[in-house]
């Protein structure tokens, strides 16, 4: 992929946004909070980060992404699409009866997702899996799994937690989407998570912070998560859900509805006041 820069990058990020936005009212159903939240972290992946190819999407030395909260696919459709896997205009037939962009990816359907998701916690587990068989074949690629803090409430999660850490997976780096919601309300009232760095460090895991919206702290997290040889590392990336539109931000209740059309409106004029305050705030 050619080399952005960082405003380069947080206009791909308010982009990919307002893709999401059309995506969710054109389906007519979705989830609007988690993909909105983590669009920059998936423009740092796609555009700065992992080494992948979308003309040869099962080029064998790629990094794995997998993405285990699969609901929040809408972002990862729309990255993958601006990264040029696919045409922009095909976000359009998110959820439609037949397209490739179902409503949790599947990896037959669509070349460049590495597994089908859905089953919350499952992922952590399909990515160490991963890295472990990528050591004992000597290949070099890396192995990215982004998830909820939400599904930190399945015991399988733990399990591959247990997993990597035994055995020490340092080609993994784990992303926790850490913005306090999930389906039922706040985090921390449905099951509380803290002390969560203490608990990774429990495990043998290398642990970093971040603001999940600083891209440029994303990039540095990643790069010293490569310098890492020990041990596996997760990245916790506070962010905000709903981020770029205000009514949505920081509210449960937009997990797992898309906006109306005429909510759509107010959020696409958000996002492009956003835009434009990019570019006057790197001047």
């Amino acid at each position: 992929m050619p080399k952005y820069t960082i405003e380069k990058l947080q206009k791909k990020a308010n982009d990919i946004r307002k893709d999401i936005i059309k995506m969710l009212v054109a389906a007519g159903s979705g989830h609007s909070a988690g993909p909105l939240g983590t669009a920059d972290i998936f423009t740092a992946l796609y555009f700065a980060i992992m080494n992948h190819d979308p003309k040869n999407p099962f080029w064998e030395d790629r990094d794995r992404l997998i993405l285990s909260n699969g609901h929040i696919c809408p972002v990862r459709y729309a990255t993958m699409a601006h990264a040029g896997y696919f045409p922009i205009s095909e976000l359009k037939t998110l959820r439609h009866l037949g397209t490739r962009l179902q409503g949790h990816p599947e990896r037959l359907r669509l070349p460049g997702v590495e597994t089908t998701s859905g089953p919350l916690g499952s992922g952590l587990a399909q990515a160490s899996g991963y890295a472990y068989a990528a050591r004992m074949d000597g290949k070099r690629f890396r192995v990215f799994c982004i998830c909820s803090d939400g599904e930190h409430d399945e015991g399988n999660h733990w399990e591959a937690v247990f997993f990597a850490g035994k055995y020490n997976l340092s080609n993994l780096t784990v992303i926790v989407d850490r913005n306090n919601i999930q389906i039922d309300g706040h985090t921390e009232d449905v099951m509380p998570l803290e002390p969560l760095v203490d608990k990774y460090r429990a495990f043998n895991w290398t642990v970093i912070e971040v603001d999940g919206h600083n891209i440029e702290q994303i990039i540095d997290a990643v790069e010293q998560a490569r310098a890492v040889y020990e041990n596996p590392t997760v990245i916790i990336a506070h962010t905000i859900p709903g981020k770029g539109v205000s009514f949505m931000e920081n509210l449960p209740e937009w997990h797992g509805k898309p906006p109306t059309a005429e909510e759509a409106k107010i959020a696409l004029r958000e996002l492009r006041t956003l835009g434009g305050k990019i570019k006057s705030e790197n001047d």
